[in-house]
């Protein structure tokens, strides 16, 4: 490979990696009593790869197919909490049998808040530890594979 191209190459990965830090530094606002930023949910779905890496034989859904408040869990997801919920980051064991099996302490669930309800509702998200990612809409009697998260640290 030529100088040139890799020269090229490592300015795209510079370039990508500092979009993706201003991403991470916006402003701070407060949305129905949780704190989120405010430009967070924009950048965490323009700045995600669209990975063709799949994990499992589920159906996929895309993040701009997701409800905001699946994003907004995806951001504090990356930023490690605060949960709007004691249930949030805890283990997940795949009792039902549909993600793939994986040894017990893999997977955590997160709750989607769902506007309306006054309880955690029924949506959630649920990350393994290898960055891959579930979303469900009916409390785990389906799921659909998100991207896969970089794992790159």
């Amino acid at each position: 490979m030529s100088t040139r191209r890799l020269a090229t190459i490592g300015a795209l990965i510079v370039l990508i990696g500092l979009a993706l830090l201003s991403g991470l530094g916006g402003e701070d606002s407060t949305a129905g009593g949780r704190e989120v930023e405010a430009t967070s949910t924009t950048a965490l779905v323009e700045q995600q790869p669209q990975s063709d890496r799949r994990i499992s034989d589920l159906p996929s859904i895309e993040l701009n197919e997701l409800p905001p408040e699946a994003l907004d869990t995806l951001d504090l997801i990356a930023r490690g909490g605060p949960y709007p919920f004691d249930r949030d980051d805890l283990v997940f064991e795949n009792r039902e049998g549909l993600l793939p099996d994986r040894d017990r302490g893999h997977y955590r669930e997160y709750t989607v808040i769902t506007p309306g309800e006054d309880d955690r509702g029924a949506r959630r998200i649920v990350a393994g530890v290898d960055g891959e990612r579930y979303y469900t809409a009916d409390h785990y009697a389906s799921f659909r594979e998100l991207p896969a998260a970089s794992t790159d640290g």
